[in-house]
């Protein structure tokens, strides 16, 4: 692959190790991980399986949560065979614990939770069956639990993103992924907002403002809000700040795919007035195809492919941010 910008944070400064300290243990799980994006086909199943692998290869103990609800495959892609229990044992209370239907993967310190595969209903839990499954996702003892969401903009689909500590968006460089990953995370933005105004009581308030000049982009929207409304205003950009998505590219070519992911966030930027981290971008690489085929995760059939690289760097990035790294410079 040519002209791909350096990769960073990859390897220590010659002479000198980088030390961490050991993850301390917590009454429940550390940080969520929502892997969407919108569009089918993309990768996010294969994201979510080696992203888990780097973080517990480096010492995190970590769940992966096959929340494609109806369209399981996570457990094909770690090459561990369907389990006899899944989460659909769980929605349908059949066990009373999340922990009762994850499987090891063969990887020290992950586990899966398998998707549901065997009750239509499982696919479209109802509110009460959604919210119990994540308060138990949330109650897990691990470091990272990471889920693995579905295709498309389904209401379940965007408030498991909205619910998670950290929602990021893997897009393809390819025009119809990149409107995708627009519609997606443009769709979870207003779902917060409503969300939000639902909560606080301001429904009104936004009614008005937008009935008043009609649809404007959502930056236009705070502002009129916070001049006719100022508590209303100021709540909802107050809990605005709160949603700042991650982006991953995935696989990038060229230098210009890799840095399609700086051109998205300042994008987001500019129309939405709110933040992004670009986590950073995983090369087009055969050996991935391959893997694949095998049914073997990359980071353990091929460790040292080009491609691997970048999991290393975006698995950096993300335990940087929570352990208060703030902002991380965009890849180049």
């Amino acid at each position: 692959m040519a002209d791909l910008p350096t990769l960073k944070l990859v390897e220590p400064e010659p002479g000198r190790q980088r030390r961490r300290p050991a993850p301390r243990r917590s009454a429940r799980a550390r940080r969520v991980v929502a892997i969407g994006g919108g569009k089918g086909g993309i990768g996010k199943s294969l994201v979510a399986a080696n992203l888990g692998i780097q973080l517990a290869r480096s010492g995190r103990r970590v769940a992966l949560v096959d929340a494609d609800l109806g369209g399981a495959n996570l457990h094909t892609c770690l090459g561990v065979e369907q389990p006899r229990l899944s989460l659909s044992d769980f929605i349908e209370r059949r066990v009373e614990r999340i922990e009762d239907v994850m499987v090891p993967t063969g990887v020290e310190r992950l586990g899966l939770v398998s998707g549901a595969m065997d009750q239509i209903d499982a696919a479209n839990p109802k509110y009460a069956q959604k919210m119990r499954l994540m308060r138990h996702i949330q109650a897990l003892d691990v470091d990272y639990a990471i889920l693995d969401l579905g295709a498309g903009t389904h209401l379940n689909v965007l408030d498991f993103f909205l619910l998670s500590d950290h929602g990021i968006l893997v897009l393809v460089p390819e025009p119809t992924a990149v409107e995708n990953v627009y519609r997606f995370v443009k769709a979870a933005f207003w779902r917060r907002v409503r969300n939000v105004v639902a909560v606080y009581g301001f429904e009104e308030a936004l009614r008005a403002v937008l009935a008043e000049r009609g649809y404007r982009s959502p930056v236009e929207v705070i502002v009129a809000l916070r001049e006719h409304h100022p508590e209303a205003g100021a709540t909802l950009e107050r809990e605005l700040q709160a949603f700042r998505p991650r982006l991953v590219i995935n696989q990038a070519r060229t230098a210009q795919d890799a840095e399609l992911g700086l051109a998205v966030v300042a994008a987001w930027k500019k129309y939405f007035g709110l933040s992004m981290d670009y986590l950073g971008f995983i090369e087009h690489d055969d050996e991935m195809w391959r893997t694949v085929r095998a049914r073997r995760p990359l980071l353990l059939e091929r460790p040292e492919a080009a491609s691997a690289r970048g999991f290393a760097v975006i698995a950096e990035r993300l335990v940087e941010l929570d352990e208060g790294g703030g902002d991380r410079e965009a890849p180049r």
